[in-house]
């Protein structure tokens, strides 16, 4: 297939657009590699992939409205993967204007240009953000999620409304991905995996807020692009069993699916550190702190219906995934 990935030297992007060229899709990368975090790496990620026959990569933003009419028109992708986004919790409390331009703004100009240009199905990242002030775990995509902690987690769950919208308008497919924190080889500087590591390595002191208290579902980076593949692969339909007097929110009578991709395994902060201490050979030093606002005290992710319907499974345990992270942290940063 014809496959446009919007964030092609995101983290999760540049893994998925690797996954896809080696099974054969043409794939067309877009980024615009903005310095968030650390610009070389976005381009050193792009430099695994950029050699391949059937990929191409264009500078471009997705709040142009012009220039993503253009890409649309000109390119004609089958599908979409649309990951390109604001990321960050507590960035998007300093920073609110950014996730109001990328994430809401550049969500419209995907829509309209899948609607416009007879688009089979649209893939897009949303996250256990959306999950905000819920204390129920494990979360569930038939749990209410009116109540987001952050803007970005309002504007994830803003997505979600939004291709809906587009989905019962336009009998435009979508399928809209809840990630829990995913880590691995290429991740982002700015999560916890990579501040530890770093820091650990380095001598400095971590940050461990909520005195440690937080729980993650952390998700290794194979398991997620691998979950990305069968949700493209795996057009939804209407449901004809949707009772509007009893709405299922993961379904609808529209064209619309709503997924979560985790590990369902839930890790609690301390534990999580003494992996990465193991894995790097080194204890850490910690510096202990209140929870961030924004910050939700724990995530664990149902994936029942992620198992059901696509054949996800995560396989990869915490042990394994950061031992892979901490080879590659070395190995790139040269560190002996």
């Amino acid at each position: 297939m014809k496959i446009l990935v919007t964030g092609a030297a995101g983290f999760i992007g540049a893994a998925l657009c690797r996954r896809l060229l080696e099974r054969g899709d043409e794939v067309v990368g877009i980024d615009n590699l903005n310095d968030y975090y650390d610009v070389q790496l976005k381009k050193d990620r792009l430099a695994t992939i950029e050699s391949a026959s059937n990929f191409q990569f264009l500078k471009l933003d997705i709040s142009d409205r012009d220039e993503m009419s253009k890409l649309f028109q000109s390119h004609k992708p089958e599908r979409v993967v649309h990951l390109a986004a604001q990321a960050g919790v507590r960035y998007s409390i300093e920073n609110p204007n950014a996730y109001v331009d990328a994430n809401l703004v550049g969500f419209v100009n995907i829509l309209e240009g899948c609607r416009n240009n007879d688009v089979e199905h649209l893939i897009y990242a949303s996250s256990s953000s959306v999950y905000g002030a819920n204390i129920r775990t494990p979360f569930s995509v038939t749990h209410n999620v009116d109540h987001p902690l952050s803007l970005y987690g309002a504007t994830k769950k803003a997505n979600e409304l939004m291709a809906h919208t587009y989905s019962h308008l336009y009998q435009l497919p979508s399928t809209g991905l809840r990630f829990f924190t995913v880590y691995g080889p290429w991740g982002r500087p700015d999560m916890s995996p990579f501040l530890f590591v770093s820091k650990i390595i380095n001598e400095e002191p971590i940050q461990v807020f909520n005195e440690g208290n937080h729980m993650r579902d952390f998700t290794y980076i194979d398991d997620v692009t691998r979950g990305i593949e069968r949700a493209i692969d795996n057009i939804p339909y209407a449901d004809k069993n949707w009772d509007p007097d009893s709405p299922n929110p993961n379904t609808s009578s529209a064209p619309y699916r709503v997924y979560n991709i985790g590990n369902q395994r839930p890790v609690k902060l301390l534990e999580y550190i003494k992996v990465i201490e193991k894995c790097v050979g080194k204890e850490s030093i910690k510096e202990f702190l209140p929870q961030q606002a924004g910050d939700v005290i724990a995530t664990h992710a149902d994936i029942s219906e992620s198992t059901s319907d696509l054949g996800y499974g995560p396989t990869t345990i915490l042990e394994k995934g950061m031992s892979a992270f901490v080879s590659w942290y070395k190995s790139y940063y040269k560190i002996v």
